[in-house]
């Protein structure tokens, strides 16, 4: 399966693409570095897929990229960071 990872900074959310359709989301707010994201969802017919993982995974490697540290108050972006304790360095402080 193909699949992108982007930052659709217009709608302030990480998108995961699959096919040229979004299949998941993660909204965010952006608080000087740190990256706020209340909300990730699937697309019903794509969940139990692993499709929020993958969104999950590109995010944190973008913010990573971009000296970023994230703020998870969705609780399934509070799982996936616990679950991959190489990136709690990205939790915001």
């Amino acid at each position: 399966m193909d699949y992108e990872v982007r930052n659709n900074q217009a709608r302030h959310r990480y998108e995961l693409v699959v096919d040229r359709r979004v299949v998941a989301i993660a909204d965010y707010q952006i608080d000087g570095t740190t990256v706020i994201v209340p909300h990730v969802t699937t697309e019903p017919e794509k969940r139990g897929q692993g499709m929020a993982a993958k969104l999950l995974r590109g995010m944190l490697d973008d913010l990573r990229g971009n000296n970023q540290t994230i703020q998870p108050l969705c609780p399934f972006a509070a799982a996936y960071i616990r679950d991959h304790p190489e990136d709690t360095d990205l939790l915001a402080s």
